[in-house]
């Protein structure tokens, strides 16, 4: 019966979150994780090693799907100015978390945390603003390049809190950098490859294609990735992630790929792993003012630090666009997420800031996207 209550729990959830979702205008993850936790206080879900398994799978694919939002021909196609411009921002952005944490004197692992960025929700934005505001644009192109870095630092991370400051940390940084160099390389030899002979990609995943080759490739490239990530004792999402950028790279002739993608992983494994990410959320830590103290300084550290770092762009934006810009990158729910669980797992944060965490992922979506709301449209 336990199993069945929460096979059961999860289908119901999985059906009725885009509902939820669309009638308050919150993000499906945000409300998944409400679910989930309202879930396991009323004892409909608990702790169990498939629910535990497929959550892990949930988050490697949403790795997957962040790198496939990744399109590395952006640092071709801009210009240097925005590049620099966006390197300054990320700097700032380190620079100003750090001086934060310092002063107020917050636990180390936030200097990670505070200053992490993804692109899976500026991405929603898209849906509903136009796709040539200025804006919009220049955040996602920061935002990737701020993702990549997030990964980058989230591997690093993942390896020294697993083996701490010794030989074994200075093996898997040894590791990343072979593995970094190796894949710029096969980039490059498959880049020429393919450039030389582009009807390699139609055979490998052809245009009409019944026996859905283009998803069997997809899928063993990101469980190869996986395995070598394993080998290595590095982090699997790393290796989901990079698996992700390959798909986006070398096959843009399959337009409807990544769309049918994301149908399975959002519509199915990755809800998953945000149930779970709520069934650890326990609904009467809201009643702690503490708690609920510590998620709006977090959530104010995110949000200011990103507004002050976006003056890197005034002479490219005005103050409106640069406090929407700001607001944009404000909400990195998964990727946030995923490192306090790693950290919470390591126990480099107590359960205290783990919650604050999670807490603070969801306040930071429904913050951001309603003032992006209102701000969007008040008159230059």
């Amino acid at each position: 019966m336990h199993e069945i209550t929460i096979i059961i729990t999860i289908s119901v959830i999985l059906s009725l979150s885009p509902f939820f979702s669309k009638y308050f205008h919150i993000p499906s993850p945000a409300v998944e994780i409400i679910f989930g936790s309202i879930a396991t206080f009323f004892g409909f879900l608990s702790d169990h090693y498939l629910f535990n398994l497929l959550a892990d799978v949930g988050f490697f694919y949403l790795m997957f799907m962040a790198g496939m939002e990744v399109d590395l021909r952006i640092f071709t196609s801009k210009k240097r100015s925005v590049i620099k411009e966006g390197i300054l921002y990320l700097v700032f952005l380190y620079v100003i978390s750090f001086m934060a944490i310092y002063y107020l004197n917050l636990n180390k692992i936030l200097i990670i945390l505070l200053p992490m960025l993804s692109v899976g929700l500026i991405l929603t934005l898209y849906k509903e603003y136009d796709k040539e505001t200025k804006w919009l644009n220049l955040s996602m192109i920061v935002g990737t390049m701020g993702e990549l870095t997030s990964i980058i630092l989230l591997t690093l991370a993942g390896a020294s809190l697993e083996f701490g400051l010794g030989t074994k940390l200075y093996e898997t940084v040894i590791y990343l950098i072979l593995f970094l160099l190796s894949m710029v390389v096969l980039f490059r030899l498959l880049n020429i490859l393919f450039w030389w002979h582009p009807e390699l990609k139609t055979f490998l995943m052809p245009h009409v294609d019944k026996e859905e080759k283009d998803i069997r490739l997809s899928m063993a490239i990101f469980f190869v990735l996986i395995a070598i990530m394993l080998f290595l004792h590095l982090e699997v999402a790393f290796g989901a992630f990079v698996a992700g950028i390959f798909i986006n790279t070398f096959f843009e002739h399959k337009q409807e790929l990544p769309q049918k993608l994301s149908s399975f992983g959002f519509g199915f494994l990755v809800p998953i792993f945000f149930i779970y990410i709520g069934s650890t959320f326990e609904l009467k830590s809201l009643l702690s003012t503490d708690l609920v103290l510590n998620t709006l300084l977090i959530t104010s550290l995110m949000i200011g630090s990103r507004i002050i770092a976006s003056f890197v762009f005034i002479n490219t934006l005005n103050l409106k666009e640069i406090s929407l810009f700001a607001l944009s990158h404000s909400m990195p729910l998964t990727l946030l997420i995923a490192v306090a669980t790693i950290a919470y797992h390591s126990q480099s944060i107590d359960h205290f800031t783990y919650l604050s965490f999670i807490l603070a992922s969801i306040f930071e979506v429904i913050f951001v996207m309603s003032s992006i709301k209102i701000i969007n449209s008040i008159k230059n």
